[in-house]
């Protein structure tokens, strides 16, 4: 029994680029709104293949990130089945434990759990991600002086532990949930890309 995940990450928030989350500071402004989804290119949770899912999350921190008290609402890509939904969501909430359950520690309240269409894209270093008609954000990352991606590695807080993190920019990042009271329209702010492979035996 366990899972092994394997896929991509999109993220963004309203913080500027870099999010201090992933040091360990402060958001700007005192609070990050955020967005972001893990695409699984391959999935395997308790023998249940959740292979080419999408599973999104908007989320309110009020502070910094490492004393949790994130209030979340979990976004199921509306082509899972039950069985799907009832594994990923035990997952990510910290149920299966292993690496995804670190972060799953830091929400203090899952709000609700909705299931909704989730346009996850990545081509050449570009980003595209829709969840339902909440989120929506275009993600280009930032070029080092190689003509290679800028990353961030070994930071003290990640969504994607164990793998570097592509840094960069939101060209346009829309979020609009009133039940977290996030209002937002915004360009240039911080963006994340990267892989991820979770594997826990239990």
């Amino acid at each position: 029994m366990g899972y092994r995940l394997k896929g991509s990450l999109l993220e963004v928030c309203d913080c500027q680029v870099l999010c201090p989350c992933w040091v360990g500071e402060d958001p700007d402004g005192g609070t990050c709104n955020t967005a972001l989804a893990w695409h699984f290119d391959e999935g395997v949770i308790n023998s249940i293949d959740v292979t080419g899912l999408t599973l999104g999350l908007v989320g309110h921190v009020p502070g910094n990130i490492l004393k949790g008290n994130i209030r979340a609402i979990l976004f199921v890509d509306d082509r899972a089945t039950t069985e799907q939904q009832t594994a990923l969501i035990e997952v990510y909430t910290g149920g299966q434990g292993g690496p995804v359950s670190d972060f799953a520690q830091l929400i203090g309240e899952i709000v609700g759990v909705e299931r909704a269409p989730i346009l996850f894209q990545i081509e050449k270093g570009k980003g595209l991600l829709k969840i339902g008609t909440i989120a929506q954000a275009a993600i280009e990352p930032f070029m080092g002086a190689t003509g290679e991606p800028t990353t961030l590695h070994d930071s003290v807080f990640s969504t994607i532990p164990g793998s570097p993190a592509y840094v960069g920019k939101s060209k346009h990042f829309s979020l609009q949930n009133s039940t977290l009271g996030i209002h937002l329209d915004l360009q240039g702010h911080n963006a994340i890309q990267g892989q991820f492979c979770f594997e826990h035996v239990s």
